[in-house]
């Protein structure tokens, strides 16, 4: 396992993280099962565990929480706030009132009195950027998080942010949580050139792109990922932005065939080859799943490799735009672009 510095925080954390998204109902994974994920993890050198509170209604922290007890100190524990928790409309977002709430709740779904990285877990566009940043400031000071972050964000918000915290006299974001794969690597254009100037973190979540780059979905196949099952349109190859993603997948499999790589090494380690990316989380359902991803722990992509990425899905390209998550509001709301 390689480590590596999470941002500017002098914190060391693994090329690999675990995600744990797919603990309880999301991805049907047992107490047994998600404890089996961890454990396998922490033996084979991953030391940063990302959840949120979201995942499950809770249950993901509450897995996790269970399956670390007795070796929270060994590890760097994620999680994140802002999305609903309820149909209470005040249960939601990233205002103070919610944020000391929400995480308060976190703390105990995971047993722990502070966590080492909490992050918004999207933009908020109804809440300052001072009011947010002022009270992740007060919950750092206050010992219950160590360090804060972002997720998903547009570039453009990064920046804001960090021209908030330091107007304001604030703590600052230190790490970045953006979508990336060699599908979908639109943050190479922004997101990324803004982090590296900022000396923030990257987590990267789905370098899988979704399992479009598990190998499971290949040409003539008949596609049976857990996630086709509630997402078909992702996976409907009717749709061109999903053909393009085939048409791309079937290329990219020749290059890891010639490289002696699955694909699934040749996926993640393209996302932690670039530069700006501190590590990429898996986010597996089962211990085999586990143990596929855990065999590109040390993969080290060669120049001809990432060449040959690059003729398939050029730098910067999304192949699937609109599925991003970090589109300004105004593109996706007609009113907010009508006088």
């Amino acid at each position: 396992m390689q480590y590596r510095t999470l941002g500017r925080t002098g914190v060391q954390v693994s090329a690999l993280a675990l995600g744990a998204m797919n603990f309880g109902k999301i991805g049907r994974t047992t107490q047994d099962e998600a404890t089996a994920i961890v454990d396998a993890a922490l033996e084979a050198g991953i030391n940063l565990i990302d959840t949120a509170d979201m995942y499950s209604g809770g249950q993901s922290e509450e897995m996790v929480g269970k399956a670390i007890a007795g070796r929270r100190d060994d590890i760097v524990l994620a999680t994140k706030a802002t999305m609903p928790m309820s149909d209470e409309r005040n249960h939601q977002g990233s205002s103070r009132r919610w944020l000391i709430t929400a995480l308060e709740d976190s703390l105990r779904r995971l047993g722990t009195d502070c966590v080492d990285l909490y992050q918004i877990h999207r933009w908020d566009p109804s809440t300052s950027d001072e009011e947010t940043l002022s009270a992740l400031t007060d919950l750092q000071r206050a010992g219950k998080i160590r360090y804060f972050g972002s997720s998903t964000f547009p570039a453009y918000r990064i920046v804001q942010a960090q021209w908030a915290a330091r107007e304001h006299h604030l703590s600052r974001y230190v790490t970045e949580q953006p979508s990336y794969s060699i599908l979908q690597r639109g943050i190479e254009a922004h997101v990324l050139p803004v982090t590296q100037e900022y000396g923030l973190g990257v987590l990267v979540w789905s370098p899988l792109a979704s399992g479009w780059l598990s190998g499971a979905i290949r040409e003539g196949r008949a596609v049976t990922t857990s996630r086709s099952t509630f997402m078909p349109q992702r996976f409907d190859t009717t749709i061109p932005s999903n053909r393009a993603r085939l048409e791309a997948v079937e290329q990219l499999a020749k290059v890891a065939d010639e490289a002696g790589l699955t694909m699934i090494q040749l996926a993640l380690g393209f996302v932690t080859a670039h530069p700006a990316v501190t590590s990429a989380l898996i986010g597996p359902r089962t211990l085999d799943h586990l143990h596929s991803q855990l065999a590109a722990a040390d993969t080290a992509l060669s120049a001809d490799v990432l060449d040959a990425v690059d003729a398939i899905v050029a730098p910067g390209i999304d192949l699937a735009a609109h599925e991003k998550y970090d589109t300004p509001p105004a593109l996706l709301d007609p009113s907010l672009r009508r006088r």
